[in-house]
């Protein structure tokens, strides 16, 4: 199979509508049978999720989704600001949303949210041994509580009402990997 009789080339790109969060472009794009098509892709800075592990527990938030409609619970994260190496922004967004700084920060994994509509990345850490400052600093339109909750009941709960991001998952699936723990349960199959 030649992978090269699958790529697109794109021949334009313009900004259709703009938002603080992220930009709508219209990209055209030419296959690779000649056929050209347009296709909307969202452009945002990239993201950073953390997942905090203490003594048995994930350090976890639960926040007002308006997307969802609902609260969630998810792992610390948010925006990488503009010139922000990723791994410093999940120290900043551990620390702004948890209080919590991490003497380990592990690289877990990047990947991209939707490869059909984003072009951005999200950055998964995993941060470990913590030490506690005692207060959040969350941006002006951030509320959030912050809990500790067991790793078992975290994983157990991912993808139910209460835990609806589909991105915990992902980290979720890769501090899994990390751990080793999906090996051991592959084995015992």
């Amino acid at each position: 199979m030649d992978d090269s009789k699958l790529l697109w080339n794109e021949t334009s790109r313009k900004v259709v509508y703009h938002t603080p969060v992220f930009d709508v472009t219209e990209r055209t794009s030419t296959g690779p049978d000649g056929q050209q098509g347009v296709y909307i892709v969202n452009e945002t800075r990239d993201w950073v999720i953390v997942i905090p592990e203490y003594e048995g527990n994930f350090l976890m938030v639960k926040q007002w989704r308006h997307g969802e409609k609902a609260l969630s619970i998810e792992f610390p994260g948010g925006v990488v600001d503009k010139g922000e190496l990723p791994e410093k922004g999940a120290a900043r967004e551990l620390l702004e949303e948890t209080g919590a700084v991490a003497k380990k920060l592990i690289h877990l994994g990047t990947m991209n949210p939707n490869p059909a509509l984003f072009s951005n990345k999200v950055h998964i850490y995993l941060a470990e041994e913590l030490e506690f400052s005692g207060k959040q600093n969350l941006d002006s339109d951030e509320f959030l509580n912050c809990m500790k909750l067991p790793v078992s009941e975290v994983l157990s709960k991912i993808g139910t009402k209460e835990y609806p991001h589909a991105l915990m998952a992902a980290a979720a699936g890769l501090y899994l990997a990390k751990k080793n723990l999906l090996q051991n349960k592959f084995d015992s199959i």
